[in-house]
């Protein structure tokens, strides 16, 4: 076993613990950035000035009457700005714009004594346009051409010799939508400037190192100056990693231009009609398969709608490139990809970072086509997974590892449901019931975890051992109800053979560990763990030479468990609260920097080709739904999964991250449905799902009748800390199967072998024209009967 991995003896990791501020969120003392201006004296309020037009040039922007409004102090605008406009790491997202590019688009901010006053001075302000066209849709962009950023491609193989060898060729395009992040805390921030010039800025942001590089920019001042802090966030999933910079930057060019605090914060109609959102998507897409069901060539192109401005969009198209494959072996492929240009807010990172997008495209390819095929989805599925010692990449060239995981997972969650039975219970049900069908389906999901660009896979931390035996740790990871602070606590008590109750985590601080990589894509324990255990081991070290003198002995025949030091072989101890003290009087340094890099990686964007990931996730889930053949109203019956994280660190946390995840992606597969006005009328372009209640959020309702979440055992992953793998994300994924229950229900309306399109979000609406479908004889039908029998005999 790896030293990364190892387990000491009573390690404090692996112990099932509650959120580490779980007492405060329910009683509602934990604060948040909002509610630190109670704190603080003197705050300014910031308000936008919107333009309600999806694209026009400003041709005048009049102040003046805003300055008349009573309470108002100041109006920021591009003019007031010292250094760089701009608050994109690509250069391409003006803080205050010259040309409005999406409906809702903010061109000023005013300042005011409270947000009223604010608000009335925004009102205020006059913004004269010269209207231009707009590109509202995903199909206007891609019909006129629009793009921007990189167009990758990934090619494996020879596609047109697999296509050759291929019995059946298939065709087909999916476009399927974004989702809203809605977090509970809305965008917020808190500047304030002291003495010497140096700002201070609270953020409700996922990377505090790039929100400071992005006002250090727009400032025009060195980082050093700057310093951003992030006590927690009330969720973030990806909207709070590129999008706080800017609100942010506004915040501290106030605070810098009046010398008061000031206070931002988006209501929930400002944030949702001016933060990005998930990627929607468009696939084009040919699959050869052999005679017995194989995928043999697959060739695809992916337009993913960047929205205004790049922002992450090119990362996200990557990984979405990298996951297409999700747990089937594709021995040649050409995927394309491409980026959207549109008059939208700029879509940004969500939860699996355009991995869930990938993965959706192929297992809509299997679920559309096992019928044509004339097999069953979950035949199909495994007749196609990555076999272990096959010495099979995927399509960007990275071997699978712990591939044998893939059909142990499948496999326990088919024995934990009792999937075989309740398939036969299912038939009979649907045979005795012509108007309410069931169905249960089982996907499986292999996500790749690290960063694609390798120079973010490092980690800092800060551990600090006071004289009186007591301990603070300081990480460059956010906490945003995840529990990253529950586990590095227990990572940290466990290094260092402590008790809990000795560890206290303090904020996360850029003037504490410096510069810091995004809390996301699933590697926030990873990486801050790591740092975490490399400073406790350097701490650990002296502390054992200190301990040795006390107690005789060799200091590597010293072992600290349950904060007592004891030499093997030996009665003789040394309580934690005194080898500590005794080290301080020796003059031994109480406090050490740890640093953690991912080793093993490469990447070449260009090529396309690497292994960017450290190593992958594994899990399956099984979901049974029932369908009213009336109206498209569905429940979800019944959910069994089984997941890896490898060797948990905290399997309280890890459980309630699975249920999160999956809930969240059947969100986003069967109910949230974004609508933006694109006719061409006054408010083409606007958002018209401003509110949850008209964006329709899962719920209690929405819930699965019964929900069974079991973690994969003997699963210690060698290349992590303490054995733990990542669980933020790839649990998103496994409500695939939600989506693929209903297509296989609303396909029992129709004749045997029926082959239904589903939209996504599959809405109760999207399935009852899926039902239609089939029962009209709209849908396809099996083109190769006699496959079935073939394959039933390979």
């Amino acid at each position: 076993m790896s030293h990364l991995s190892e387990r000491p003896e009573k390690p404090a990791v692996g112990v099932p613990l509650p959120h580490e501020s779980a007492y405060q969120h329910v009683t509602g003392t934990a604060l948040y950035t909002d509610d630190l201006v109670q704190r603080t004296k003197d705050v300014l309020h910031l308000y936008p000035v919107q333009v309600m037009k999806a694209r026009g040039r400003i041709t005048a922007l009049r102040t003046e009457p805003a300055l008349a409004v009573p309470g108002v102090v100041r109006v920021l605008t591009g003019a007031d700005v010292p250094g760089e406009n701009d608050a994109g790491m690509k250069h391409d997202e003006p803080l205050f714009p010259d040309e409005v590019m999406f409906h809702g688009h903010a061109v000023a901010w005013v300042l005011g004594e409270t947000l009223e006053a604010a608000r009335l001075g925004a009102a205020a302000v006059e913004v004269e346009l010269e209207e231009l066209p707009s590109l509202v849709t995903l199909q206007d962009a891609m019909a006129a051409e629009s793009y921007h950023g990189a167009r990758p491609l990934m090619v494996h193989g020879d596609i047109d010799a697999g296509f050759a060898d291929s019995a059946h060729v298939l065709t087909g395009e999916f476009q399927f939508a974004g989702q809203e992040h809605f977090y509970l805390e809305t965008h917020a921030a808190l500047a304030l400037v002291d003495e010497n010039e140096q700002i201070f800025i609270q953020s409700s942001t996922q990377h505090p190192s790039e929100t400071q590089e992005i006002v250090s920019h727009v400032l025009g001042v060195p980082a050093n100056e700057i310093t951003v802090q992030c006590l927690r966030m009330g969720g973030g999933f990806g909207g709070k990693e590129m999008q706080p910079h800017g609100f942010a930057a506004i915040a501290a060019l106030g605070a810098k231009l009046t010398g008061r605090p000031v206070r931002f914060r988006l209501n929930r109609t400002q944030d949702l009609t001016m933060s990005g959102k998930r990627h929607g998507f468009h696939a084009r897409w040919k699959i050869g398969f052999d005679a017995e069901g194989r995928i043999q060539a697959l060739d695809a192109t992916l337009v993913a709608d960047g929205g205004w401005s790049l922002d992450l969009s090119e990362p996200v198209l990557a990984r979405a490139l990298c996951h297409i494959d999700n747990t089937y072996w594709i021995p040649n492929a050409r995927v394309a990809g491409l980026i959207a240009k549109t008059n939208t807010v700029s879509n940004t990172a969500f939860r699996g970072f355009g991995g869930p997008q990938g993965m959706l495209v192929i297992e809509d390819i299997l679920g559309r086509c096992a019928p044509q095929l004339g097999l069953d989805p979950m035949e199909l599925r495994e007749r196609n997974f990555y076999q272990p010692g096959q010495g099979q990449t995927t399509p960007y060239g990275q071997p699978v590892t712990q591939a044998e995981r893939i059909s142990t997972v499948w496999q326990q969650v088919q024995e934990n449901g009792g999937v075989a039975d309740r398939k036969r219970e299912i038939a009979a049900f649907n045979a005795a019931h012509p108007h309410t069908k069931r169905a249960l389906a089982i996907t499986g999901i292999k996500f790749g975890i690290s960063f694609n660009l390798t120079a973010f896979n490092q980690g800092g931390a800060l551990v600090l051992i006071y004289k009186d035996g007591s301990v603070l740790i300081n990480h460059g990871g956010t906490e945003m109800g995840q529990g990253l602070h529950t586990k590095m606590i227990q990572v940290a008590a466990t290094t260092l053979g402590i008790p809990l109750h000795k560890v206290r985590l303090a904020p996360t601080r850029t003037d504490k560990v410096p510069n810091t990589s995004a809390t996301a894509a699933s590697s926030g324990a990873d990486l801050n763990g790591g740092a975490i255990k490399n400073a406790c081991e350097q701490l650990r070290e002296r502390l054992l030479q200190v301990a040795s003198s006390q107690l005789g002995g060799n200091a590597s025949d010293v072992r600290i468990v349950e904060g007592v030091a004891r030499v093997l072989g030996s009665d003789k101890e040394l309580a934690w609260d005194d080898l500590v003290r005794t080290a301080y009087f020796q003059r031994v340094q109480l406090s050490a920097s740890g640093y953690y890099r991912t080793e093993g990686l490469h990447w070449d964007a260009k090529s396309f080709r690497g292994t960017p990931f450290k190593y992958f996730a594994y899990g399956a889930a099984a979901t049974e739904v029932e369908v009213d053949g009336f109206t498209g109203a569905y429940r979800i019956r019944r959910v069994d999964i089984v997941h890896d994280v490898g060797e948990s660190l905290s399997p309280m946390i890890d459980i309630g991250q699975v249920e999160g995840g999956f809930v969240q992606g059947a969100g986003w597969l069967t109910l949230e449905d974004l609508r933006w006005d694109t006719s061409d009328g006054p408010n083409r372009g606007r958002l018209q799902t401003q509110a949850a209640s008209t964006y329709k959020l899962p719920s209690f309702s929405e819930m699965p009748e019964e929900f069974h979440v079991t973690l994969l055992e003997n699963a210690t992953e060698e290349g992590a800390v303490y054995g733990s793998k990542a669980v933020g994300e790839p649990p998103l994924m496994l409500a695939f199967s939600v989506r693929e229950a209903l297509r296989q229900a609303a396909a029992a309306f129709g004749p045997a072998g029926t082959s239904v399109d589903l939209a996504s979000p599959a809405t109760p609406e999207a399935v009852y024209w899926a039902i239609e479908a089939a029962r009209g004889g709209d849908a396809q039908s099996s083109e190769v009967p006699a496959v079935a029998s073939a394959l039933s005999h390979a």
